[in-house]
């Protein structure tokens, strides 16, 4: 007897594809703009933007790994090239002398404010554009139950508030 091999019908193929194709193409493209325009990677853009959002500018390196995704070797070398341009500063956490905390230096608030522009704008061409309202809210009404799946302790970067 030949085994049944599992398949998907033509939507969950379409709509399969279209995820992957998405998750792989997006990525790249954030990073080549922001590398041309802002001289920096969209991984240390997103590294930034969670510090500027974080209580005093600072966290942990480890939360910082969290919040993006990263293992604590990739990250900790993505700190020091951020360092060595002035945009964030490595401190000790008066709590724990074992932890590092990052804090935003106001170099990398000036980099991060220069570099929002052109990043939103190419996140509008690409993505919010395309879409209308109601195409806007079913794309996250889609996409948050996979990423609570993904993500159940909701730890990676935090959507802004509505």
């Amino acid at each position: 007897m030949v085994p049944t091999v599992p398949r998907m019908d033509a939507l969950e193929s379409r709509a399969w594809l279209a995820l992957v194709a998405t998750a792989e193409l997006l990525p790249a493209a954030l990073d080549a703009d922001l590398r041309a325009h802002a001289g920096m990677t969209h991984f240390e853009f997103m590294v930034l933007s969670g510090l500027k959002q974080a209580g005093h500018n600072t966290m942990r390196m480890s939360d910082i790994a969290v919040m993006v995704n990263s293992t604590l070797p990739r990250l900790s070398k993505v700190i020091g090239k951020l360092t060595a341009r002035a945009l964030v500063e490595r401190v000790d956490s008066p709590e724990d002398a074992r932890v590092i905390n990052v804090r935003l230096t106001s170099e990398g608030r000036k980099a991060l404010v220069r570099a929002l522009p052109g990043h939103l704008e190419l996140v509008r061409h690409l993505v919010i554009d395309r879409l209308d309202r109601e195409q806007l809210e079913a794309l996250a009404d889609i996409l948050e139950p996979v990423v609570g799946r993904l993500d159940p302790q909701r730890r990676m970067m935090r959507v802004a508030p509505q």
